[in-house]
């Protein structure tokens, strides 16, 4: 049995940028929704910034950038996207704590995938290489296939982040034990190849709690949709604390 981490949230601000960007008003403020998540005791925030900007924009990246900085390391900046020659310059210049590459296309509406490594592990190896100039720990999103953890230490990679969507829809049709097996196998791929274990996609209140408990391996969960819906009827510094809630809860059972 792998020794149980403390769990991580981290708040993805995507959607309160896109609801910005639908008014040309300059509101909400995406700067504002960090300060007040992390009062609520996030401890950090993401972003995956797109070329079309569709949400995050490249001045929210770094607007966001100065002010992790100014809280003096005491809350971590998650950056995803995709490894093309602009997003390694964006990285290089706002040295996020952490950077989760997927293997998105341009206009892919959301991450729904992990890298296949067979094909692109010799890629990423090069990415990863320019990538943690930086300073960045470095995660790659990946499928629940444990045979193809561990070619992720192999690539460079710090972290694996779990692509849970496969796990939010057995969930809702009452199957999420049988995909929790194969999600604490794959976690348990990584702890023994050295690699920490993230996850994120269609994570909730409710599918969240047994999630924690089935994975001790797990250090971060990143959230974004459904705690920006959870605030809508809450508000958000209520909508984090129910999350972590539900983290802690798991923690204080173990």
């Amino acid at each position: 049995m792998s020794q149980r981490v403390p769990v991580k949230l981290s708040v993805n601000l995507n959607k309160v940028a896109l609801l910005r960007n639908q008014r040309d008003v300059g509101y909400p403020s995406v700067a504002e929704a960090a300060r007040m998540v992390v009062a609520a005791g996030a401890h950090g925030i993401t972003v995956h910034p797109r070329p079309d900007e569709r949400h995050i924009r490249r001045s929210d990246v770094t607007e966001l950038a100065a002010l992790v900085a100014g809280w003096g390391g005491a809350v971590e900046y998650n950056i995803e996207g995709y490894p093309s020659v602009d997003f390694i310059a964006l990285i290089a210049a706002v040295r996020p704590t952490q950077v989760t590459l997927v293997p998105d296309t341009p206009d892919q509406r959301t991450s729904d995938h992990g890298w296949d490594l067979q094909r692109d592990g010799d890629r990423l190896a090069d990415w990863i290489g320019a990538l943690k100039e930086s300073g960045a720990r470095i995660s790659l999103f990946m499928d629940p296939e444990p045979a193809a953890i561990g070619a992720a230490a192999a690539v460079g990679a710090d972290r694996i982040e779990l692509y849970t969507g496969p796990y939010a829809e057995a969930f809702a049709d009452g199957e999420g034990g049988l995909a929790l097996r194969r999600y604490a196998q794959a976690a348990q791929a990584a702890a023994d190849a050295g690699l920490g274990v993230n996850a994120g996609h269609d994570l909730n209140l409710d599918n969240l709690p047994p999630f924690c408990e089935a994975l001790p391996q797990l250090a971060e969960v990143s959230i974004g949709h459904a705690i920006t819906a959870d605030a809508l009827r809450l508000g958000f510094a209520a909508a984090v604390e129910a999350y972590l809630r539900a983290i802690k809860r798991i923690a204080l059972a173990a």
